[in-house]
């Protein structure tokens, strides 16, 4: 049950924070001569996070000529392979509440529906391990990124020690820490489901049954030997006593004779 509701939701916090995110950072230029200053010059960038594709006007400071700029990086492919792995968790997972739910003897039917089920987490667990983890190094590469004293040394005039450059904020990346955290949580979800799924399966059932099976065989033979043991000491203790003889009786009986001896007479 715990399944059922958290997987849906940990999958939405996931593609929702890392797929919905839009920021940016501020940074000015302030040249010797003040008419070719520009102290607000803003730079967004938001997902996919193709950082190559975010263009950006700055002065030179060297008259009214702008330098024209581009964030470096392309993380794109961590960013979208971890928004894809939660919205085919989310599906899945509202699918597989429907089953449950509406459809539970087609699910025990033949064994399929819970052999499905159990590979399927196995393929989740693994995918949410390395969507995580990709996406996780993604994220601390966009940082680098759009930090803004990196992005300062992209500007010719900021090379000159006479113009004073300086960055006024810079951008916001609580909710992308916070993808990372529910992609580690979907794969500590779906990794722990794994046994509860298995129980369901036949192989767990067939491993209990062939466990089973020897443990019966040799309770069965004990009980057996040990009727026979019972027997042969009864049968021993029988034909031991045979063999001695005559009961005690016999060996208290004295040989028929004469009483007296007027009867002889």
């Amino acid at each position: 049950m715990c399944m059922v509701i958290f997987a849906p939701l940990f999958a939405i916090f996931a593609f929702a924070t890392c797929g919905g995110y839009s920021g940016g950072l501020r940074l000015s230029v302030d040249c010797l001569n003040k008419t070719e200053s520009n102290l607000s010059i803003d730079v967004v960038f938001a997902y996919p996070f193709r950082l190559h594709q975010v263009t950006f006007e700055a002065p030179t400071c060297e008259g009214k000529e702008r330098q024209k700029l581009a964030l470096t990086g392309d993380f794109s492919s961590s960013a979208e392979f971890f928004v894809t792995v939660a919205v085919f968790t989310f599906l899945y997972s509202l699918a597989a509440t429907v089953v449950y739910i509406f459809f539970q003897n087609k699910y025990r039917e033949n064994n399929r529906g819970p052999l499905i089920d159990f590979i399927v987490t196995v393929v989740f667990s693994f995918l949410w391990l390395v969507g995580s983890s990709a996406w996780a190094k993604g994220l601390s590469d966009v940082k680098v990124a759009t930090d803004p004293k990196e992005v300062l040394l992209l500007m010719s005039a900021c090379k000159q020690p006479a113009n004073k450059c300086m960055a006024v904020h810079s951008p916001v990346m609580s909710s992308l820490n916070t993808s990372v955290v529910f992609g580690f949580l979907n794969f500590i979800l779906w990794a722990g489901n794994i046994w509860f799924v298995f129980k369901e399966t036949g192989w767990h059932s067939s491993g209990q049954r062939y466990l089973s099976d020897p443990m019966e065989k040799h309770s069965s033979s004990y009980t057996q030997g040990g009727y026979n043991q019972d027997g042969y000491g009864s049968s021993g203790g029988r034909s031991q006593q045979a063999s001695l003889g005559p009961p005690s009786e016999e060996f208290g009986q004295q040989p028929s004779g004469p009483t007296s001896f007027t009867n002889q007479i």
